[in-house]
């Protein structure tokens, strides 16, 4: 609805001038007369007056003329869905793409994919000649055994270990103590079996065997345990008596645990006894020496111990023994490392996708042979993960606090004309880059719905950074100041009118709260009720079409008022 002010009346001046021209009408004859005697003096000071005017007409021209009569727009406020969106482009990318290179040279041995393959991360894509390296690591394995010997054997050493398993009886030297090459250390007893020698009579005994059983009879218990015949002299003696002829015989028996030298057994052999009875020996024992001097740096175990064949017993230290150990450990390590080295490269030799995706370029073939580099130009292949696409959107500094992660954001193609793709805001990084004097910082839309869209094509992203719903909504252009609207005196909302605000008549000024906008129209959060009349003027509306600030199309004090 439009409607106009009322002209003002004629002011007093302009009567008086309307008066001064009809006096001058009523004087032309006079005039005319005047200016034919003077018209050399005339014509000079019309010339003055055409320069003045040429300097002074643009700058009288370039006042504003002051506006006796407004139009305005009247119309209510009403519910709607306002959605602000920042809108910016850039260009789609892959999800994820790489260039796959060879970090070794060689032939080509089989390539046996093609580009529109899809490859898993992790299948074999390119397999090299890799005869030589395998040579290579083959040198260097035998060199890693070689320094795991020289380490065991320096570590070992260092330790005096039993030859044979048994009972460590004692041990004759002290953490601390300084020994020399030679040196008794402890003392190791086998008393797994014991050895019972008795004499036989020498016409018995010549038909016993090795190997024969035999009964042993302990002394003061009876008890009867198995022997073996392990040994029979070959010559005929006096028995300890003196009173026959006898051979010795010594029988083997397994010791249960309860034997020891302190029992004494006499034996049966083939149902002929023993001529007397003799206390058990045991089948070994031995002194363990030091084979090398230094100092006693551990008792590995503890008398009376059972021990196996190879065990520690004494821990030995030098300065020169430990000066070995560390040297064999470096060339141990040393060899190990170049045995990794050797393996990956090795390794390298077989080269696998590192990503999965669609093969977008092949650029070698079997049969071709490759040099090493990781620059694109050497690229054997191009992998795009096509899962999901990406655009990057650099958004100005003005505009960065509205943007967040998770935003919506509808995408637009020109390539793909007619359609729209929903995209979410997943990264705003705070690095910005300056140019210019503007400062942008990137933004990463993730697109799930690519349909028809590729990588390199220019897309336009609308992202929404607010959102109200059936939210009670004025036209931009209705807003003076950015928090007051002009509403009829017969409004609801007209009782809390701005007193200290001159406003046209018939109207009133009201302060209002605003929330989220768009390119028409403003979200009123309080100040305003649906029954409200509000105005504005038609130029302000005009301007805000045109994509201008309504604040600044309204101008100071809005349509017809001034504070």
């Amino acid at each position: 609805m439009l409607r106009k002010k009322k002209p003002e009346e004629r002011s007093e001046q302009e009567v008086q001038i309307e008066i001064a021209a009809s006096d001058a009408r009523t004087s032309r004859p006079s005039l005319l007369s005047f200016c034919k005697k003077n018209w050399k003096r005339l014509a000079a000071g019309a010339c003055v007056l055409a320069v003045g005017a040429a300097i002074l007409v643009p700058k009288l021209r370039a006042k504003p003329a002051a506006t006796t009569a407004l139009d305005y727009i009247e119309t209510s406020p009403e519910r709607r869905n306002i959605t602000n969106t920042l809108s910016n482009s850039g260009t789609i990318t892959a999800a994820d793409s790489y260039n796959v290179t060879s970090l070794v040279q060689g032939t080509v041995l089989s390539a046996d994919f093609e580009v529109g393959d899809y490859v898993e991360q992790g299948e074999v894509l390119y397999v090299l000649d890799s005869s030589d390296a395998s040579n290579e690591l083959e040198t260097a394995q035998i060199s890693l055994e070689q320094a795991q010997r020289s380490y065991d054997e320096a570590v070992d050493a260092q330790y005096v270990r039993a030859p044979s398993a048994g009972t460590l009886v004692s041990f004759s030297v002290r953490v601390g103590d300084t020994v020399q090459a030679g040196q008794e250390l402890a003392v190791l007893r086998d008393d797994s079996v014991m050895l019972l020698t008795l004499e036989f009579p020498a016409v018995d005994a010549a038909s016993f065997a090795v190997g024969q059983n035999a009964i042993v009879t302990l002394s003061g218990t009876f008890e009867t345990v198995q022997g073996v015949v392990e040994s029979i002299s070959g010559a005929d003696q006096l028995s300890s008596s003196g009173s026959i002829m006898a051979r010795t015989v010594t029988i083997a028996v397994t010791n249960p645990g309860s034997l020891t030298t302190a029992q004494a057994a006499a034996a049966t052999i083939n149902g002929v006894g023993s001529l007397s009875s003799a206390h058990f020996s045991y089948q070994r024992e031995q002194k363990i020496t030091a084979s090398a001097g230094g100092t006693v740096a551990a008792l590995c175990v503890t008398p009376g111990s059972s021990v196996r064949a190879n065990d520690a017993l004494v821990q030995l230290s030098d300065s020169a023994l430990t000066k070995q150990i560390q040297s064999a450990s470096n060339n141990l390590r040393s060899a190990q490392l170049s045995m990794e080295k050797t393996q990956q490269q090795l390794d390298n030799y077989t080269i696998t996708a590192p990503i999965s995706g669609i093969i977008v370029k092949k650029n070698v073939k079997a049969g071709e042979k490759i040099t090493t580099g990781s620059s694109t130009d050497n690229a054997l292949c191009t992998i795009y993960d096509l899962s999901y696409l990406e655009m990057t959107l650099n958004i100005d500094e003005l505009d960065i606090l509205s943007v967040s992660e998770g935003q919506n954001a509808v995408i637009t193609v020109d390539a793909v004309s007619g359609k729209t793709f929903s995209g979410v805001v997943t990264s705003v990084l705070v690095t910005g880059s300056t140019t210019g004097g503007t400062t942008t910082y990137p933004v990463t839309v993730r697109i799930d719905d690519t349909g028809e869209l590729m990588p390199g094509m220019n897309a336009t992203a609308d992202i929404t950074v607010a959102n109200a719903e059936n939210a009670l909504s004025i036209p931009n252009a209705a807003l003076v100041r950015g928090s007051y609207v002009l509403v009829t005196k017969d409004s609801p909302s007209a009782a809390n009118a701005v007193a200290d605000m001159v406003a046209p008549e018939g109207y009133v000024y009201v302060k209002v709260e605003t929330g989220v906008s768009d390119n028409d129209y403003i979200e009123i959060t309080s100040g305003l009720e649906e029954t409200d009349t509000i105005a504005y003027s038609a130029s302000a509306a005009t301007a805000t079409r045109d994509g201008e600030s309504f604040a600044m199309a309204i101008g100071p004090g809005g349509p017809g008022g001034d504070f």
